[in-house]
């Protein structure tokens, strides 16, 4: 018999549905929704061809972002954890860096002006 670990125990994640987490398998969710209520929504306006084609489309545009939030980590970070840091970063809290110049070796010997104290 053999148990596996992982390597790093902050990388284990539990299976709840179908071999997937419980967060994977909400993002998972959400893009099949997607998808399905592009068929429905436009299934009357648009006839069944052009729909599909729409779907495929749809699916590409629409639902793949939403099953990669599931999957996806950046900087050990989950996808809705980075969205937020973004935002936070980008428009909450901007700053503004700007580069000064300092002389180390004058700081250092405390020269002011050239001269020695």
């Amino acid at each position: 018999m053999e148990v596996k670990i992982n390597r790093e125990i902050r990388d284990y994640t539990e299976s709840m549905f179908f071999g997937l987490s419980l967060r994977q398998f909400i993002f998972s969710l959400a893009a099949i929704l997607v998808a399905v209520g592009i068929y429905f929504f436009l299934r009357e306006p648009l006839g069944t061809e052009t729909v599909s084609w729409v779907c495929v489309l749809g699916a590409a545009l629409g639902a793949a972002p939403f099953a990669a939030m599931g999957f996806v980590k950046y900087n050990g970070m989950t996808a809705e954890r980075f969205a937020l840091a973004w935002i936070k970063s980008a428009f909450i809290i901007p700053k503004c860096l700007t580069f000064r110049a300092a002389n180390l070796y004058a700081g250092a010997l405390n020269i002011e002006g050239g001269k020695r104290r």
